[in-house]
């Protein structure tokens, strides 16, 4: 059976050198959902969580992947 994680990261750094001063940036991941057993749950849950919540500068977003 197939599992998911959701999780938030952001995807830009401060760099003054680069346009608007910031570079973009994978940053590092924070769980906020596991053991998701269906994808259709996991998106849902990512959808949720990006509509209440600003991504701000740094685009703070949810994304969720395979567990296994």
């Amino acid at each position: 059976m197939m599992a998911y994680e959701v999780f938030v990261r952001t995807w830009w750094t401060e760099n003054k050198d680069w346009p608007n001063g910031l570079e973009p940036c994978v940053g590092e991941s924070r769980t906020i959902a596991r053991n998701i057993v269906s994808e259709t749950e996991a998106r849902k849950i990512a959808q949720e969580w990006n509509a209440t919540h600003e991504p701000g500068r740094y685009s703070l977003k949810a994304e969720f992947t395979s567990e296994n």
